[in-house]
């Protein structure tokens, strides 16, 4: 009897079960400190995360298991002996800190996660992913670093344009056995290429990132067991100059001759161990083939130069030198904690046309940073020259003006022998034209190839409009920013500067984060600037500061604390913010000891960056009624960061110092608006839109006195400057939002969509392929007027993704763990299709009219919630899935609000209708 209803029960219990494991329910997007299966990584406990994905809706986790291993078969049998979790009661799925055992250098780490949701489904366990960790102690350095303290004689170390050689060093070692596992760690400054039995290591460019040098040096992990072999082997480097060495004398920070670190860590099968270190056993030689190589400059490859099998065994180096042990750069030799350049694109030429016997323009359709790839055909000694530009002459001649000293020119040499193939190593443009000369024959299309290279990372946002105007600029400024990704963000990419400007990304980098991944950039960025941070606390407008430019403005070091919050709001991530708390609150102080005045900043040197001037060829207006005032844009900046500093006390839990942001705070804006407020006409400073945009951003203007601030700025946006854009990069950082927050996006939609000048859309109809340093980049003097810049974007990209898409962060929960979406359908915008890659999975927003019906897919993803503004005159006009929104699961009504209907979902898909 018992054995019968066994049976009978047997079916329940299996339908049971399969019911509580989802196939619905599947884990990816597996990440470790921000990478996916990160090597070297110097950190004891990273922080892992995933994604969850579901068609169902509103779908939460409440608990996960995580499994860490020190194989894939362990983990595979799951025998978790590094961690098991068990199983934890908690909805978070980003950051969770490792808290299994210690581990050491070198150690290889596999781990999985599963998980259980809110109604009772399980995952199942997720595929494996893995990380590695680096040589976490200094002392578990055992190599030495390498190079050459001097110069060879036909270089020139000491002329204004500098010109080194590559340096080429090399070591044979033997291997007596079956090798486990071999990782070499290398950091070769400037820049290096590793090989191992002639064979290059890894598919990165231009590595390793720049660092201030004197402080911070990164290094690189590669997994190399598969290119070693028994018997004699071969490692070596070449080392370009990069930033290290510098490329001008004497205006650019020079840090010594190039340098490198390599150790080779073997693990036998026998459970012995190895290595194979950077000491004098070295050979090096900088008579090879990069007699040249400089990034303003260009590259010089001569291919009858070439070291034939320099890097495998049994290589002749009878006529190399012996290395010098030289002194380590920096105290500090950490894991580079971003991932590495890359060639990430391809870009044909559109038109090749000879325009003088010999000379021959390309046209590659696209403003771009990079290099090409050059194909030919000829006789040996004969050289290839090709110079970059980003515009031409009216006799279609390279426009060179703009790029000041710079050389921008690569030579290639030919050996002589059938096709030759080539492209530089240690160098990159910012182009769209080549010019080249001294080729053999007439080239065709085919002869060169661009190479579009920037920073690895995801592309996390697509956006698209029925505005083709809006379209246009969006492209320009995917190419621009992606441009400007060079292990930091940097200004330019072309002429003699390429640095990275604390001022040109201050909210810039918020709209960027909606288009890339770019939060390791920019953590690792804001170390640079803690790195160059002076002792007394003063911080550079410029990081790395290759230029060496302490300003003590405001507005521009602000990106400091401005970034440090978008990573937090945008990723999730409270590491800077704790990493750089005391930094940022040393300066502040610094700030306001040396600079402060009766509560008023009296310090800011740039102003209103790059506003259009009032005469064409102008860089900088000399119009003191379109300047804003260096003491105003000082304080009010100062009172928001205290804002700013305010929360990160509160979040970091230094409690003492909230009470002392908030009071000096209210002090301030008491200050400021003492000083600056003209309290009968009810504007800020000398009333330009400026001034009256960041009182009403920061919160400065008084109760009751927004509306009439407000209208000022409308009034002289329409009637000052005919309905165009009248600020610089520090308006243009809220421009956009505050007409919007304060009911004028239609205003908004204007100068997103001006096509006369001063607009986004005056660069795009003149030619731009990216954005112009300037607004008058086509008519101002040469000596500044780069075609690829990010900096006047100001809070636009921002704008196209949170409002006119809808797809914005709440500040309360962080990482998009909740969600605000509110779309602007504004004037004759019928449509707007947009999605981005959050840490937690893809929001996807897509909406469109049609007479007075407005349409709207939405995506919120797993393990989030989103407050939905669905335009709307009440809630009975909105449907969901052609059903009303009453009863509707998973759909709740909230309130209305400003013309909206708000509604309250979980995750999952969303068709809203409205209309009457």
């Amino acid at each position: 009897m018992i054995k019968r209803i066994l049976l009978l029960l047997l079916p329940v219990v299996l339908i049971y079960s399969c019911k509580q494991t989802s196939n619905d329910l599947t884990l990816a997007h597996l990440r470790c400190e921000f990478r996916e299966n990160p090597s070297g990584i110097d950190l004891s406990n990273p922080r892992l995360s995933w994604e969850i994905e579901s068609s169902g809706r509103g779908i939460e986790q409440s608990a996960y298991q995580l499994m860490v291993a020190s194989s894939e078969d362990a983990l595979n049998n799951d025998e978790a002996d590094l961690w098991n979790s068990e199983k934890v009661s908690s909805d978070q799925s980003i950051n969770v800190a490792y808290a299994g055992k210690p581990l050491s250098s070198g150690a290889q780490c596999y781990w999985k996660v599963k998980v259980w949701t809110k109604d009772g489904k399980e995952s199942g366990w997720s595929k494996p992913a893995s990380w590695s960790t680096g040589l976490l102690q200094l002392t578990d350095w055992q190599a030495k670093w390498i190079g050459l303290d001097s110069a060879f004689g036909w270089e020139k170390p000491k002329d204004t344009l500098t010109r080194l050689s590559a340096r080429y060093l090399r070591k044979e070692f033997p291997v007596g056995k079956k090798v486990k596992r071999a990782t070499a760690y290398i950091s070769g400054l400037g820049l290096y290429e590793l090989y191992i039995n002639g064979k290059k290591i890894g598919d990165q460019v231009l590595a390793p990132g720049p660092t201030e040098y004197n402080k911070r040096v990164f290094y690189n992990t590669f997994d190399v067991t598969a290119e070693l072999k028994e018997g004699n082997n071969a490692i070596g480097a070449i080392l370009g100059n990069g930033r290290f060495f510098h490329m001008r004398e004497p205006n650019i920070t020079n840090y010594g001759y190039p340098k490198m670190i390599c150790q080779l860590n073997l693990v036998y099968d026998d459970g012995s161990t190895g290595n194979v270190i950077t000491d004098d056993s070295w050979k090096l030689t900088a008579a090879g083939p990069i007699i040249a190589n400089n990034e303003y400059d260009g590259e010089e490859y001569d291919a009858t130069k070439e070291l034939t099998g320099w890097a495998q065994p049994g290589y002749n180096t009878a006529n190399w030198l012996p290395v010098q042990l030289v002194q380590e750069p920096a105290d500090l030799l950490v894991a580079q904690p971003n991932n590495n350049i890359k060639v990430m694109d391809t870009v044909k030429a559109v038109s090749v046309k000879e325009i003088k016997p010999g000379m021959f323009i390309y046209d590659m359709g696209q403003n771009f940073v990079g290099w090409v790839h050059l194909k030919v055909k000829g006789e040996k000694g004969a050289k290839v020259s090709m110079r970059f530009a980003e515009r031409l002459k009216d006799d279609s001649t390279l426009y060179m003006d703009n790029l000041r000293s710079a050389k921008v020119t690569d030579i290639y040499t030919l050996k002589g022998e059938g096709t030759e193939e080539w492209e530089p190593r240690f160098t990159y443009h910012g182009f769209r034209y080549v010019e080249v000369t001294g080729y053999p024959g007439k080239p065709d299309l085919s002869a060169i190839e661009g190479r579009v290279v920037y920073d690895e990372m995801e592309t996390t946002g697509q956006f698209e409009t029925s505005n083709e105007v809006i379209n246009k600029i969006y492209r320009n400024a995917y190419w621009g920013i992606r441009g400007n990704y060079r292990g930091m963000p940097t200004d330019c990419p072309q002429r003699d500067e390429r640095m990275g400007w604390l001022g040109d990304r201050a909210v810039g980098a918020r709209g960027e984060s909606f288009i890339f991944d770019n939060h390791m950039l920019y953590a690792k960025w804001l170390q640079d600037i803690e790195d160059a941070q002076k002792p007394e606390g003063s911080v550079p407008d410029v990081a790395p500061t290759y230029w060496k430019i302490y300003s003590d403005n405001m507005t521009w070091p602000a990106a400091y604390l401005i970034i440090a919050n978008l990573l937090y709001e945008q990723y999730g991530d409270d590491q800077p913010l704790r990493k750089h708390y005391a930094s940022m609150k040393k300066w502040m102080y610094y700030m306001k000891d040396k600079y402060m005045k009766d509560y008023i900043l009296t310090k800011d040197t740039y102003g209103d960056w790059c506003m259009p001037p009032e005469s064409p060829e102008l860089i900088h207006s000399k119009d003191p009624a379109r300047k804003t005032a260096g003491d105003y844009l000082g304080t009010a900046f100062y009172y928001h960061l205290l804002t700013v500093m305010e929360r990160f006390a509160t979040i970091t839990g230094n409690t003492a110092d909230v009470s002392a942001f908030k009071e000096l705070g209210e002090k301030v804006k008491l200050a400021f608006n003492d000083k600056f407020l003209n309290k009968k006409e009810g504007y800020y400073a000398n009333n330009t839109p400026t001034a009256n945009i960041f009182s009403l951003a920061y919160g400065l203007t008084p109760s009751g006195s927004q509306d009439t601030v407000f209208r000022h700025v409308v009034d002289k946006t329409l009637q000052d400057y005919n309905g165009h854009i009248s600020t610089g990069l520090v308006g243009a950082e809220w421009l956009m939002r505050v007409l919007t927050n304060y009911g004028r996006g239609d205003l908004a939609y204007q100068l997103a969509t001006n096509t006369t000048y001063p607009s986004w859309g005056y660069m795009a109809e003149h030619g731009a392929t990216t954005i112009w340093e300037l607004w008058n980049g086509n008519t101002a003097d040469p000596a500044m007027n780069s075609g690829n810049h990010v900096m006047l974007l100001g809070d636009l990209v921002v704008w196209y993704y949170e409002n006119l898409a809808g797809i914005k962060p709440d500040p309360s929960a962080p990482g998009f763990k909740k969600i605000i979406m509110k779309p602007l359908p504004v004037k004759d915008l019928k449509k707007v299709s947009a999605s981005y890659h959050s840490v937690h999975g893809w929001i996807r927003s897509a909406w469109e009219k049609e007479g007075n019906t407005f349409n709207w897919k939405i995506t919120v993803p797993v393990n989030t919630r989103a407050a939905v503004y669905v335009p709307a005159a009440s809630e009975q006009q909105v449907k969901e899935g052609n059903a009303v929104i009453s009863g509707n699961k998973g759909v709740k009504f909230v309130k209305m609000d400003g013309g909206y209907a708000v509604f309250e979902v979980g995750s999952g898909e969303y068709n809203f209708s409205a209309g009457e």
